[in-house]
């Protein structure tokens, strides 16, 4: 069975907008964050999102404030949650492709 994925383009345009557009962190920043890569200093931010993102709390976010403006966390917040989003997405349509 082919899956046929009609919201493919609507989730390129905001990942284009989202992780390529103009914004308060770069561009390839906000990438590896997506990918799950993230500079060092992220790691920590970017796997509690990836992997469990309720336990996230503003200690987390308060400790990167000292590097980060609220406007790129929120950057760095939002690429990271696309990413685990997209990850998920793409395993289970590969699930899909499979059964």
């Amino acid at each position: 069975m082919s899956y046929v994925d009609r919201f493919a383009p609507f989730r390129n345009a905001t990942a284009a907008a989202l992780l390529r557009g103009p914004g308060a962190t770069p561009a390839e920043l906000r990438e590896a964050v997506a990918r799950g890569t993230p500079p060092p200093d992220l790691v920590p931010l970017v796997t509690k999102i990836r992997q469990h993102a309720y336990t996230v709390t503003d200690a987390d976010l308060a400790a990167l404030r000292r590097h980060y403006t609220e406007d790129e966390l929120f950057e760095i917040v939002v690429s990271a949650s696309f990413g685990a989003a997209e990850a998920r997405l793409l395993a289970g349509l590969r699930a899909l492709e499979e059964a």
